[in-house]
């Protein structure tokens, strides 16, 4: 099992950019597939982007491809989500998840996560 603390959540204007970050703590992170979710107010909890358990494979949702950043630093137990050109409609609560795996897979699907953070809160004012 792997405990998770998200950070770096705020609010800032459209264009900004912003740093989520995400500390692990439990000795499974580095064999642990890493995600980025986001719910918004009324809305049902979205995948944002993924990062396989050394890094080498990435996916991203189209709704931030070319705008974000997902990374990790396994000596560190931290995964990042870098995020640019932010738009109004990324206003969501951003929740950091992770998946042991035996391998380098990727996962999109929430239910696919069983450990979760609480979540950080990102504003995108227009």
């Amino acid at each position: 099992q792997v405990q998770l603390v998200e950070s770096g959540g705020g609010l800032v204007q459209a264009g900004g950019s912003l740093r989520l970050s995400c500390a692990a703590s439990g000795r499974t992170f580095s064999s642990s597939t890493m995600g980025w979710f986001r719910q918004a107010p009324g809305k049902e909890r979205e995948f944002v982007a993924a990062i396989s358990r050394s890094g080498g494979s990435i996916f991203y949702a189209d709704s931030v491809k070319g705008r974000s950043t997902i990374s990790r630093d396994n000596a560190k137990n931290m995964v990042y989500l870098q995020m640019n050109s932010l738009k109004p409609e990324d206003t969501a609560d951003y929740y950091c998840a992770a998946r042991s795996s035996v391998y380098e897979g990727i996962w999109s699907n929430s239910y696919d996560y069983p450990d979760w953070g609480q979540g950080t809160q990102v504003t995108v004012s227009s």
